[in-house]
């Protein structure tokens, strides 16, 4: 097994969350073994909590680094540190890249380019619509679409990008503590055409304080950010400032301007970030040889939709891409019975063509 990889699972296993002292202890100890000869009272010189000193110095701390390593490795889990190969270079390129990576899924796409979307846990129907479409037809035209498997827009760009496309996952706990649990089939999904990645060490829980750390990576991954509905207090707008910060394309969707969910994304685009409405407004910002590709590509392709019978068709034009509509609205406006338009929209909800909400609400995907 590689030493300096061991090494630095052990580092990553002590300050995975302490960021600065993380970077300042490499850069004073240039050799990684040296970090874990020194004296408690030199770690705490360069920031670091005296029990964060203090087992960084303790004698199993690299044996049980050696575990953790053989375990992931074990289960398939790949790990990759920043003396690798494979380590993304577009992580590289960030203030504080992580130090140790682990990746479940194809750590290939970690490669291709990608662009960001997230947004609010609780969106409305019309950001769950926008983000849907944004997140397939991005993934449609061969971006990775990057974003943070929580509840909400994160979950269903993902879900989105499925469709048609690859998807990264880059979680705020470890890899065995999936969170949201009911994301666990969605984790499957991703892991069999994408990746999921996660800097903290594989049992870490989804504390609180992990969120915001993640978010840096999700920016730095993607060579732009959107923003599909957020409040002026959300964590997507720290995705978005470090997205800035690490001199990433930032966009937003505009949203209703009575609406919370709204404030953050218009702020977003008051202050200077680019409009987005379709896909076209996001590869706009992309680097010029992949925008002209991209745009290439979309030119040589036709859209066909699923064929739907003439009643299916009937049913699908009365949903709208953005507002729920309830099923006994549907059956009002149907000579057919409920049983018939549960039947047809089971068909549409199979074709893809549209998504069933808590409650019996229906909504078009397209």
């Amino acid at each position: 097994m590689d030493e300096n990889k061991v090494l630095w699972v052990a580092l990553n296993l002590v300050l995975s969350t302490n960021l600065r002292a993380a970077k300042k202890t490499v850069e004073y100890f240039p050799n990684l073994r040296d970090i874990f000869r020194a004296s408690p009272n030199d770690l705490v010189a360069l920031g670091l909590k005296e029990d964060e000193a203090q087992e960084l110095t303790s004698p199993g701390l690299v044996e049980r680094a050696s575990r953790v390593l053989s375990k992931a490795q074990k289960e398939g889990c790949r790990v990759f540190t920043l003396d690798d190969q494979e380590y993304p270079e577009s992580l590289r390129e960030i203030f504080d890249p992580p130090f140790v990576l682990y990746c479940a899924g194809r750590p290939e796409v970690l490669k291709d380019p990608a662009v960001s979307i997230v947004g609010s846990r609780t969106p409305s129907p019309y950001g769950r619509a926008v983000a849907e479409r944004l997140a397939q037809d991005l993934a449609a035209l061969g971006l990775v679409v990057v974003s943070g498997m929580a509840r909400g827009i994160d979950s269903i760009s993902h879900w989105g990008a499925l469709k048609a496309g690859k998807t990264v996952a880059v979680l705020g706990s470890g890899l065995e503590n999936i969170y949201p649990k009911e994301n666990r089939a969605l984790f499957r999904k991703i892991v069999a055409v994408g990746a999921v990645i996660s800097e903290l060490p594989p049992d870490s829980p989804p504390l609180k304080h992990h969120f915001p750390l993640r978010n840096r990576i999700i920016s730095g991954l993607s060579l732009g950010v959107v923003v599909v509905e957020a409040s002026r207090k959300s964590g997507s707008l720290i995705t978005a400032r470090l997205g800035l910060e690490q001199n990433r394309e930032v966009m937003a969707v505009p949203g209703n301007v009575t609406s919370d969910l709204s404030l953050g994304a218009n702020w977003l685009i008051k202050s200077g970030a680019k409009l987005v409405e379709t896909w076209e407004d996001v590869v706009e910002e992309l680097p010029c040889p992949l925008r002209e590709s991209l745009f290439s590509r979309k030119k040589q392709e036709k859209k066909t939709m699923p064929e739907m019978s003439p009643a299916e068709k009937k049913l699908f034009d009365g949903l709208k891409p953005d507002e729920l509509t309830h099923i006994d609205e549907l059956v009002e406006q149907s000579d057919a019975s409920i049983s018939e338009i549960l039947a047809l929209l089971l068909n549409l909800e199979l074709k893809g063509l549209i998504y069933q909400a808590p409650g019996k609400y229906f909504q078009r995907s397209l």
